[in-house]
């Protein structure tokens, strides 16, 4: 087994990074830039019974004495085992004195386990990451809220619904609560940070959840890693569930009348499974030992965070827990453009999973996809304009805090939280739901997707359609229709007839020469508007006369939506031809809607 030798260990706040697993380093420390969450330096043990040379348990500083065949396994390895602390849950938490890669932690705690039949699970107290990727350009559009392809409609909900009664725990680095836009908008929540390295505030657990930076030096965080500024990643997901509406000021809430319960679980470097799998607990109303009991336990948990790997059973036994007592748990499907069945707790059961969508309505290019998935919300795809990311609360503090403003940031951490809001506003409107109530609630009432948005779930998000599914009614089918292309279509002489307005074209472009044309009878005193989105491809859009002149075009790049509208001003029905034609970015597909 190989052993890094002081590499930091934490649940990470993830910035578009990868946490796979992978070897260590052998010489000159282990470099784990695009592997935080691959090393770890604890263990967390469940024994079906209190081992007779264990303790207690209890918080560091309470160290037992270990049971001599671990230590035995332990010291073959170079480690020392040493307990630290008993979770939520009563699982073991031991500290080894080193950091080592979380694949041979895991080969040693099987390898204990199959020597004690007393261990009923054993795993590396793994790393998760913040799923967002921050960008401090200043716009005002809070496209996600509203109605266009990207949004979730939650503003025409809002006559109705706005959260009130319902608590809203943000398991994350803390908040700025002194905020403006975040005053009174909070309930005592808890720091639930063990360890005062990455608590970064002087302190282990305390009933302050307030966020005192995030910031690391170069290294601290691991041989190789550069230093990074303070996130304020749990404000900005704050902000986005709850900050204050009708105030004149800043931004909106999707569940503006929500108390947000912050509960600290991420620190310099990130922070612990098991720090989080009790945050879980006591959230929703659980015990945990030396933490004073929740006095309003949340209907919600909202999880913008997360890593690599399996679903360990200290989380998944924790969210069994807080769905016990009826508690929703909303999580990030993450940041890797991969499947989501390999980030953790995305994969994990009873949880809803959430995938991002950029302001076209398509999957955001860093966004994980997969079976796994639920549904899609806003999640901001900047790659185009910053103004196309999730514009929320945040602090200007490089370090410590500084003075409170907003951002746009981007991250499947910032769809996360838009669908935590509307899980507020749907038990605002049926307090009795139930987890497995709400998700289904939020799947069938998804809208379908207007841009390619392949493993993102059943759909967009949409506020008003979801409210009406938790009260036991019907959604309303979507307007429109839908149609598939049929080639060949590449002259206006093959071009498909659309003959219903409002109806959405699912075609491909299959080479760099392929285009494809479509037929409308404009009746007269009518508009016609073509939307096309293309995904992560440029592709752009004409419309032409009877004739073959181009009258309209639009040719805007890679991942923005094209628009271009005529007008018949004439007396009698005219036909018009609407073009899709290759740009660049490759062979793919699709959607173009069609409205007079």
């Amino acid at each position: 087994m190989s052993i890094a030798k002081n590499v930091p260990s934490r649940i990470l706040m993830g910035l578009l990074v990868s946490a796979g697993l992978a070897s260590v380093a052998q010489a000159g420390g282990a470099n784990v830039s695009a592997e935080r969450g691959a090393f770890t330096d604890r263990l967390i043990i469940k024994y079906r019974m209190e081992p007779a040379a264990a303790s207690q348990g209890g918080l560091a500083g309470n160290s037992g004495i270990v049971p001599p065949g671990l230590a035995r396994l332990a010291q073959a390895q170079g480690l020392s085992l040493k307990e630290h602390r008993t979770t939520g849950l009563g699982a073991k938490v031991y500290t080894l004195g080193k950091w080592a890669a979380v694949s041979d932690l895991a080969a040693l705690a099987a390898q204990m386990k199959n020597e004690d039949d007393n261990i009923e699970y054993a795993e590396p107290d793994r790393r998760m990451y913040a799923m967002m990727t921050p960008n401090d350009t200043n716009y005002s559009s809070l496209w996600g809220l509203q109605g266009g392809n990207g949004g979730m409609r939650a503003n025409t909900a809002w006559d109705s619904y706005n959260g009130t009664g319902v608590v809203v725990a943000v398991l994350d680095t803390g908040i700025r609560a002194s905020h403006p836009d975040l005053v009174g908008q909070t309930v005592a929540g808890y720091d639930m940070i063990a360890d005062t390295f990455v608590s970064n505030d002087g302190t282990a657990r305390d009933a302050d959840p307030s966020d005192p930076g995030d910031w690391a030096t170069a290294g601290q965080c691991g041989t190789g890693e550069p230093a990074s500024n303070s996130s304020w990643h749990g404000t900005h997901v704050a902000g986005t569930i709850a900050a204050k509406g009708n105030n004149s000021l800043g931004v909106i809430g999707v569940a503006y009348g929500a108390k947000v319960q912050a509960v600290r679980v991420l620190g310099r470097c990130g922070g612990y499974t098991s720090d989080i799998a009790d945050a879980m607990i006591w959230a929703s109303g659980g015990t945990v030992s030396g933490v004073p009991a929740n006095a309003t336990p949340a209907k919600v948990i909202n999880m913008s965070l997360g890593g690599g790997g399996a679903c360990d059973t200290t989380s998944q036994n924790a969210i069994n827990s807080a769905r016990s007592r009826g508690t929703v748990v909303v999580v990030a499907a993450g940041n890797e453009n991969q499947n989501a069945s390999n980030s953790n707790p995305a994969n994990c059961s009873g949880v809803v999973t959430v995938a991002a969508v950029g302001p076209t309505g398509g999957r955001a290019y860093y966004s994980n996809y997969g079976t796994v998935v639920d549904v899609a919300a806003p999640g901001g795809d900047m790659s185009a304009s910053s103004s196309n990311g999730i514009l929320s609360t945040l602090n200007a503090g490089t370090t410590g805090p500084g003075a409170d403003n907003y951002a746009y940031y981007q991250g499947t951490s910032m769809a996360t939280p838009h669908v935590a809001g509307l899980a507020a506003l749907m038990l605002q409107a049926k307090p009795t739901a139930t987890p497995d109530q709400i998700e289904a609630a939020l799947k069938s009432s998804a809208r379908a997707f207007p841009a390619t948005c392949s493993g993102c779930g059943t759909g967009i998000i949409d506020a008003p359609a979801a409210i009406t599914a938790i009260l036991g009614g019907t959604t309303p089918p979507p307007t429109g229709t839908t149609m598939n292309e049929t080639e060949s279509n590449n002259t206006t002489g093959t071009a498909n007839t659309v003959s219903t307005s409002n109806t959405t074209v699912n075609g491909s472009l299959s080479t760099t020469t392929d285009t494809d044309y479509f037929k409308v009878n404009l009746p007269a005193g009518k508009t016609l508007t073509a939307t096309l989105n293309g995904g992560a491809k440029d592709y752009d859009l004409y419309i032409y006369n009877s004739n073959g002149t181009q009258i309209a075009s639009s040719e805007n790049g890679a991942g923005q939506a094209d628009t271009a509208s005529v007008t018949n001003t004439g007396t009698t029905t005219i036909a018009r031809y609407v073009r899709v034609k290759y740009y660049s970015g490759g062979s793919g597909t699709y959607t173009l809607n069609l409205k007079w």
